[in-house]
């Protein structure tokens, strides 16, 4: 958290416009709120703590929004370290465009060393985006923001309302009962339905700060078996054929999957097949989310 901090403080060019920074402790237990007023004393920022002490990130991210003043709001992680030109590009862009809501890149600390096993089309799992030099307006479907940069006009809160707080991590996500991502999915898909604007600003830099626990196995495969499972709890539809509150296609889609993992790790090996392992989670994920999933109209 300290050292966000002093990467806000190094802000170029901050004082052309009024800002502040919104801290929300969401149940912390590392003496975040001592630490917050000892660097409020000798900020040159505006520094506010709040404390939301129900769990979850889309409660903290809610909690600052509500208490935040100003046209625009934004939001990063306290694992994330802002390049110097971070909070000028993202001003500008917003005011540029009018957008509804404005994302930069997040790329991975410099100076990590991933395992052969992470292979470049899983950094995303990490938090990293890049789409490139030129900005361009995003569908808000297939192509949006990644939470760890994040900006929004205000507007936007009357528009579609605050985050699922349904959705999201919880606690610092070392556990499987903490560890489900897609809150800034439901949240920039309502807002491409409601005729929201979104756009893309490459020259808005962040570094996501790694924690090693994310550099597991383990980590990858509770993320892709969460992901499925929130998948399939929030499906509404309702099907004809089912096993067990499983819908019948869901057994030959796991099945053709597993086959296709199998055959990967014979042909390439643990490590590069490791990303089709994720897959068959994924699905399995999804199977026990529609076996515990309440029935419609319950």
């Amino acid at each position: 958290m300290r050292a966000c901090l002093d990467r806000l403080a190094k802000q170029e060019n901050a004082n052309l416009f009024d800002w502040e920074v919104v801290v929300v402790d969401n149940n912390c237990t590392d003496g975040t709120d001592k630490m917050i007023a000892d660097i409020s004393r000798v900020a040159n920022f505006k520094l506010r703590y709040l404390k939301e002490e129900k769990q979850g990130l889309n409660y903290a991210r809610n909690c600052g929004a509500l208490a935040s003043d100003g046209k625009y709001f934004v939001f990063i992680d306290d694992d994330i370290y802002v390049s110097p030109t971070w909070l000028t590009s993202m001003y500008a862009a917003l005011e540029r465009s009018d957008a509804d809501a404005v994302g930069g890149r997040i790329h991975l600390d410099p100076s990590l060393v991933l395992p052969a096993w992470i292979q470049p089309e899983m950094y995303g799992f990490l938090g990293y985006q890049d789409c490139g030099e030129v900005p361009f307006q995003m569908d808000g479907i297939k192509k949006y923001p990644f939470g760890g940069n994040m900006a929004f006009n205000r507007r936007v809160t009357d528009l579609i309302g605050l985050f699922n707080a349904e959705l999201g991590r919880r606690g610092v996500g070392e556990k499987r009962t903490e560890l489900f991502k897609g809150a800034e999915t439901d949240y920039f898909h309502r807002l491409a339905r409601s005729g929201g604007t979104i756009f893309y600003e490459p020259s808005a830099i962040v570094y996501h700060q790694i924690k090693p626990f994310q550099l597991t196995k383990r980590y990858f495969r509770t993320i892709h078996f969460n992901e499925g499972y929130q998948r399939a709890q929030h499906d509404e539809r309702a099907f004809e054929r089912t096993l067990l509150g499983i819908p019948y296609f869901l057994f030959s889609q796991t099945a053709r999957s597993l086959a296709h993992y199998i055959g990967q790790v014979i042909t390439q090996g643990p490590d590069l097949s490791f990303r089709q392992q994720m897959t068959v989670g994924h699905f399995l994920g999804m199977m026990a989310g529609y076996a515990r999933r309440q029935p419609l109209g319950e």
